[in-house]
């Protein structure tokens, strides 16, 4: 049975969908259709979780084992608290490292997925927040830099999530957060990017 660690904040939680819409079980699902043996996901995630707030929960609760994947996806929320891409670079680098040991120290097994932009929505209209779009892609030069020097997958999302500002069937009830369809598209951008055995 293989395990799976998803690291993460709302986008990972999947905020505002079901469960089975959830990214991680959707990947997993897809992962189970190619006849691979899948455990549930394990998730550390929550909304509104920044870099610090994830790093504090693993090591209140670190996993225990070793994980055959591991997906990371954080930091919309230090740029949403308006915090700086240098700030979070130090951060997000220490998180990838917990990563990759959570996969047996192969980074090969550890996926980072970009900030989505969710300066497309309503939610950020209403906020008048809807002109940070370059910010984010700061914060994800960031997050690419790191992942690629440490030798670890990296998808990017973000272009799909810039979608939503005119196909609405890619939001949540919310406003704000994907919906099931959205993360499908990241699941499908990830088995293309990433080609798990």
């Amino acid at each position: 049975m293989k395990r799976y660690l998803a690291l993460g904040d709302s986008y990972t939680i999947g905020e505002g969908v079901a469960e089975p819409e959830r990214f991680p079980e959707q990947l997993c699902a897809a992962l189970r259709q190619r006849g691979q043996n899948w455990d549930a996901p394990h998730i550390i995630a929550r909304t509104g979780w920044t870099t610090d707030e994830l790093a504090e929960a693993i090591a209140a609760h670190p996993p225990a084992g070793r994980f055959d994947l591991v997906t990371l996806l954080i930091g919309v929320n230090d740029q949403y608290r308006r915090q700086t891409p240098e700030a979070y670079r130090p951060r997000f680098r220490a998180l990838l490292q917990q990563a990759i040991a959570f996969a047996g120290g192969q980074p090969r097994q550890v996926i980072v997925l970009s900030i989505p932009d969710w300066c497309v929505t309503p939610f950020a209209a209403e906020q008048h927040r809807q002109n940070e779009g370059p910010v984010i892609d700061r914060f994800n030069a960031v997050n690419r830099e790191e992942t690629l020097a440490a030798g670890a997958h990296y998808v990017d999302v973000t272009a799909i999530s810039r979608r939503a500002a005119q196909e609405t069937s890619l939001l949540a009830a919310d406003g704000l957060h994907p919906s099931g369809n959205m993360y499908a598209l990241w699941v499908a951008a990830a088995l293309l990017s990433v080609p798990l055995e």
